[in-house]
Formats: C-alpha cells, structure tokens, sequence
C-alpha cells in the first residue's frame, strides 16, 4: 500500500501531460513528503472543467469497516463497564481515510468511478515500505524524478469526522487507484503499486472516457520502467530540480 509519495515539479510540467485545466496558483511548493489525510495537489474534474485544487488524501472508508471499527471500540468501553448508545456511536466513528483504491468492482467505489469523479494526482516518487529492505523505499521513472501522474478519484464535500478533536468535517476527499504490482514495486511490496499515467493520450482517457474504457488504464507499468531513486527516508528531498 502507497502511502507516501512526493510531488516537487511545477504547474508547467503538470500542463505538459494535461494542459487543460485551469490552476489558480501559478506555481505550488516543493511537497517531498505527502502524507495521509493531508492535502495535496490534484487536478479534479469540476462542473466547469478540470481544475487544480489542494485536496485532502484518503477517500471514505467503506460503511462495513466503519461499522466493524465502531464496534470493536463499543466492546472496549463496555469492558470498562461502560453504557453504549452505538446508534450514536457510529456515525461519530473516525474515519481517517483510504488512500488507495483497489477493487473497483466493489459498490463502494463504483459511485465514484464515473467521468465526474475522476481527478490526476501528480507525482515525482513514491515510496513502499519494506522494514527488511531499509524502511521506506522509494521508486521514480528516473532519477531525476520526472512528473507522471497517478490515476485518482474525488469525492466533494464529504461530512464525516477524521480526528475526534475536530468533531464532523465536511472536506473534499482524494485516492488513487493501485493494482498488480511491475518487477522493481513487486520486490519490495508484492501485493500492489499505484497506477501510474506517463503521457497526455493517458491522462486524457483517464479524465473523459467512460469507465468500460478507462477501467483498461488500471494495470502496472511495464517492467523495468521503475528505478529505486532513495530509501529509508520520509521525504525525498533530492526531488527538488530545475524545471
């Protein structure tokens, strides 16, 4: 499971795999480390266009994993002997997020498959974690990081509660899909990679075909596409290059 990546390229390099989408930021910062339930850079498709918004990472956890997590938490309070209303324990359940998305055939994730809900999620590196291999392991195109994209889907205004302290919060939501894994990914995390978009035709199908067509972008990059650019770090901070 991806749950690392960073994206230090500029808007420009974004416009040279998809060039149709209106940015409001002329530039963003390096992010060498992009985290889970952060923001980040996205390009989003939106009722008047594709668009570049910060949007947060990790889509709605599923309603049977809520459900399973707000029950095992009512377990631990009635062993302290305590009364649970799980009627209302539920819905107040954190939820902080899947970050990838696998099983598209599942009816959770159907609902967002749609041309509407499509986004591209730029990157430079992302990493895989191996605790036997040296902790984070990040792989790139190259090792001067080039921008691809990884093919994503967004939910609007999504109300739920990510951190107990906050309370409900209503947020715009992202994830990217992830599927078999090449040879380089596969040594170090064989269950999955992110699904990776390296040229415009990729990107373009990605954000308007329908999703009999689309569907076909969810596969692994061939074989010896990858290179292993750093390890054991959380930020990959030899990222920052001159366009």
């Amino acid at each position: 499971m991806c749950n690392l990546y960073s994206m230090t390229r500029s808007v420009d390099a974004m416009r040279k795999l998809f060039a149709k989408f209106d940015a409001p930021e002329t530039n963003l910062p390096p992010l060498p480390g992009i985290f889970p339930d952060y923001e980040a850079p996205i390009i989003r498709n939106e009722a008047d266009g594709p668009r570049l918004a910060m949007t947060r990472w990790g889509m709605p956890s599923s309603k049977l994993a809520l459900f399973e997590a707000a029950s095992r938490r009512a377990d631990r309070l009635r062993t302290k002997g305590k009364v649970v209303d799980f009627d209302a324990l539920l819905p107040m359940e954190p939820d902080s997020g899947t970050t990838n998305v696998r099983n598209t055939n599942s009816a959770h994730w159907k609902r967002w498959l749609g041309v509407d809900n499509r986004c591209l999620v730029p990157f430079t590196s992302f990493s895989e974690f191996n605790r036997d291999a040296g902790g984070d392991i990040w792989f790139a195109l190259d090792e001067d990081r080039p921008l691809a994209v990884l093919a994503g889907i967004w939910a609007p205004q999504w109300t739920s509660v990510r951190k107990v302290s906050k309370g409900l919060e209503t947020i715009d939501l992202f994830a990217f899909l992830t599927t078999t894994p090449n040879a380089e990914v596969g040594a170090v995390h064989p269950k999955a990679m992110p699904v990776i978009l390296t040229t415009p035709e990729e990107c373009e199908a990605w954000m308007t075909a329908p999703w009999e067509l689309a569907r076909g972008l969810q596969r692994p990059l061939p074989d010896g596409t990858l290179e292993i650019v750093a390890r054991g770090v959380k930020k990959d901070e030899a990222g920052y290059l001159q366009e």
